[in-house]
């Protein structure tokens, strides 16, 4: 197949490193990216516009947040028809127009898929809600009430609250893992099953290259819906979900069937010899329940996504712990993957500070597996703060004050130095970075020393080293704040170390590393190395190479 690349990995024979083994992903919030009607909110046409960017920047695909047609109370995440574009983002031509000009750049495209529930203005909900004996009612989790009258059991929403609603109408109440406006599926139904590989399949069938299923762990509830057990841990900044343990409420063992079955279809593709396609699961469970979601008898998703960067300890050993349990716990031929924030989470440069999201960067992209970037990270956006009059986000408009929104990650994109830095002619739906006019891609673009610039090279020397996305992987003894790793691949041997802290470190090198040449830094002027050792300096990060 084109593209494919002969590649060896640890304790495995030589097999086949597909697209999505070596690619770079790039996670496009729509509404935030490129405005091109002047609405203030994002489109399918901007995002088209900045294909040029998105290629110069050297990521391999591109995973568009919902675009579905939605009454947008959790902006996209409740939807009225899977098969469709909302018109706030254009038209299924669009799409397809969209779609064609990726692919012409060699971009491939990815969607969002939100299984687990749909908005209750779907037609589906409407048939279902109308009576108890419509044919649609079991395609919904609907239940009696309790003795009491009150909700069938102690689930809590994610947003807070109840996670039931009730129907007067029916007299019956029905289950919401979010808001009351995003009624769960019933995925135990197979012709709720039917129905929704079938959406799969017309995505597909346009050319689309995968999907990232939203929330896959949450698709299927326990059958007798038994309450959930108190947290011993909770502690009311957490959130009012984290009250109770989510174990009946969420993955359960059908939903790794039911995964398999989505990979089938998937692979149907290729053995029709239309391409690859890849599944990205969105899975926020401990690393072993994780990994089930790689599939056991049969395969399940291609990459259950990898959180753990996101909130792990800044700190070399924790860091250096982490991601060896992470590859010693992969099943034979499961692929890792690797993020640092998304539109849910805090900003990396907000976590982890301006001169560390340099480093982080290099972490990202140097370790074994398939990373995933967040817009506007490449330009070392930080958190929003937004008034809370302007506050659109319903997590913290339910729960107010809690730092749970997610507003401050979703703001606009900033391209330049014009007004309301060239998104959009109009008003942006949310406020935009207040340092906009210097930390925007067109100025940071011809920076020599700008984090975007590091990005570009960063990205590059990766595409250019095999080792440094699917070469095997060994750590190095290093000291104090210094992380640092070998990469290796066929007879490349690529050395990163990164310090962790502000301190300067000395490194100690490898015998085989004496000759070691810098490929790249993440400071600029030259790293000071010599025959045995190097030191590093504060908050930097460095690829060597020994060839």
């Amino acid at each position: 197949m084109a593209g494919d690349r002969t590649v060896t990995t640890p304790n495995a024979l030589p097999m086949t490193a597909l697209w999505w083994q070596t690619c770079a992903t790039y996670q496009v919030y729509p509404r935030s990216f490129q405005d091109t009607n002047g609405d203030g909110i994002g489109d399918l046409k901007g995002i088209e516009q900045r294909l040029e960017y998105l290629e110069a920047l050297g990521v391999d695909a591109i995973w568009i947040s919902p675009i579905y047609p939605s009454p947008m109370a959790d902006f996209g995440y409740d939807i009225t028809d899977y098969c469709g574009v909302d018109p706030r983002f254009g038209t299924l031509a669009d799409f397809d127009e969209l779609l064609a000009q990726a692919h012409a750049r060699g971009l491939k495209v990815l969607l969002d898929f939100v299984p687990n529930h749909t908005s209750d203005r779907h037609p589906w909900f409407a048939e279902s809600r109308s009576s108890r004996d419509n044919p649609k009612r079991d395609w919904y989790l609907w239940r009696d009430p309790a003795p009491d009258g009150g909700p069938p059991n102690n689930w809590i929403s994610d947003f807070g609250g109840s996670a039931w609603a009730w129907d007067a109408p029916t007299g019956q109440y029905y289950y919401h893992a979010f808001l009351k406006e995003q009624a769960d599926l019933n995925w135990r139904n197979p012709a709720v099953q039917a129905a929704m590989f079938d959406v799969m399949r017309f995505w597909f069938d346009r050319g689309v290259d995968g999907f990232r299923i939203d929330v896959l762990w949450h698709m299927v509830k326990a059958a007798d819906f038994p309450d959930n057990p108190p947290n011993p841990a909770y502690q009311p900044e957490m959130g009012e979900m984290h009250r109770v343990l989510q174990l009946n409420s969420t993955d359960q063992p059908e939903v790794l069937g039911i995964a398999a079955d989505m990979r089938a279809i998937a692979d149907s593709y290729d053995a029709k010899g239309q391409g690859d396609r890849v599944l990205i699961g969105e899975i926020y469970l401990p690393v072993d329940r994780l990994m089930r979601y790689y599939g056991r008898e049969r395969a399940g998703v291609h990459l259950p996504f990898n959180f753990q960067l996101i909130d792990a300890p800044w700190e070399a050993r924790s860091l250096a712990k982490l991601i060896t349990e992470y590859e010693a716990a992969l099943p034979p031929g499961g692929w890792p993957n690797w993020v640092l924030g998304n539109h849910d989470r805090s900003r990396v440069a907000t976590k982890r500070g301006h001169a560390q999201a340099l480093v982080a960067a290099m972490l990202l992209l140097t370790l074994r597996g398939t990373p995933t970037l967040y817009y506007g990270d490449e330009l070392g956006l930080s958190d929003v703060a937004i008034p809370a009059a302007l506050v659109q986000d319903p997590r913290e408009l339910r729960e107010p004050g809690r730092g749970l929104g997610r507003d401050p990650v979703r703001t606009p994109m900033p391209w330049d130095e014009s007004r309301n830095a060239g998104f959009t002619a109009g008003r942006p739906w949310l406020p935009l970075n207040t340092d906009w006019p210097t930390r925007n891609a067109a100025r940071m673009a011809d920076e020599p020393h700008s984090i975007l610039t590091l990005y570009r090279r960063l990205l590059a020397v990766r595409r250019a080293h095999l080792a440094l996305s699917i070469g095997d992987f060994a750590l190095l003894d290093a000291e104090g704040d210094v992380f640092a790793y070998e990469r290796r691949h066929n007879a490349e041997r690529l050395i990163v170390a990164l310090n962790l802290g502000a301190r300067p470190h000395r490194l100690q090198l490898p015998g085989w590393a004496s000759n070691c040449r810098l490929l790249l830094s993440t400071l600029p002027g030259e790293a000071r190395a010599g025959d045995a050792a190097m030191l590093l300096r504060g908050n930097e990060g460095v690829i060597l190479t020994s060839d």
